[in-house]
């Protein structure tokens, strides 16, 4: 069982609709009338439970079903998203998922290479990642300095200058495709490129990050291949951009994640 905000709101969830059925069956009728006929007032309890359950629920819904928020805390994925990131996760892309127990109750689609996805790390389920989804189950996978073969076929990447921003600044830009996906990709010419070779086993995926040579991925055992059952979502856009002691960065406000 993992303990973490889904749980906690579950939890709140289930504690404030006992009270109140427990209220409106039980408590309720045998509560005294004061004497111009006016029910007396509820307790305090009943009276949170009441006011709050219908907000948990709608939120529970939400997370659980449409959206979840995170918030991006390394540089792994750049330059797609950056460090103090905000986005949406579209919790209904893979299909709709119990809370909690994360299982799923209704098929809705299959992930596609070239995603944006959000899972849970197989060796700590209380611990979110985020990468891009590279290889699907069966597909074989080759990574040779920091380029990518699937199944025989090189994935392409055209030169696209370099990056300007803080901390990678002369680092090597290129688009690559992933099918029929197109994104961009960060290529740091210091740093050591890390070698992949396996077949991706039924059910679980292969993951890694846009910032090629500096992301934890599928490519190292703490990661490795992911299984179905710890998909969160598809990243979709981004909401906000914030980091402690800067100013937001308004022109990544509302912008899609490709």
């Amino acid at each position: 069982m993992i303990i973490d905000f889904s749980f906690i709101l579950v939890a709140a969830l289930f504690v404030t609709g006992i009270i109140w059925a427990l209220d409106a069956l039980l408590w309720r009728p045998k509560r005294p009338v004061a004497a111009d006929g006016q029910a007396a007032p509820e307790p305090v309890v009943v009276e949170y439970a009441r006011s709050f359950f219908p907000v948990i629920l709608i939120v529970v819904v939400i997370r659980s079903f449409l959206l979840e928020p995170f918030r991006i805390p390394s540089d792994s994925m750049m330059p797609t998203l950056l460090d103090g990131d905000f986005i949406f996760v579209n919790k209904f892309s893979y299909g709709l998922r119990l809370p909690v127990a994360n299982v799923k109750i209704m098929p809705v689609g299959d992930p596609q290479r070239g995603d944006v996805v959000v899972f849970r790390l197989p060796s700590d389920p209380a611990t979110n990642y985020i990468k891009r989804l590279v290889g699907l189950p069966g597909d074989h996978v080759v990574v040779r300095n920091n380029r990518i073969s699937v199944n025989g076929v090189v994935m392409p990447i055209q030169p696209d200058g370099f990056y300007t921003g803080q901390g990678y600044s002369g680092s090597l830009l290129g688009k690559e495709k992933l099918g029929d996906a197109e994104h961009n990709v960060l290529i740091t010419q210091d740093r050591y490129a890390t070698d992949f070779e396996a077949t991706v086993p039924v059910g679980h995926y292969f993951f890694m990050g846009d910032n090629r040579n500096n992301s934890q991925d599928s490519r190292f055992p703490q990661v490795g291949f992911v299984p179905d059952k710890n998909l969160v979502g598809r990243a979709d856009r981004i909401w906000m951009h914030w980091r402690w002691r800067e100013l937001p960065k308004w022109s990544r406000i509302g912008k899609a994640i490709d």
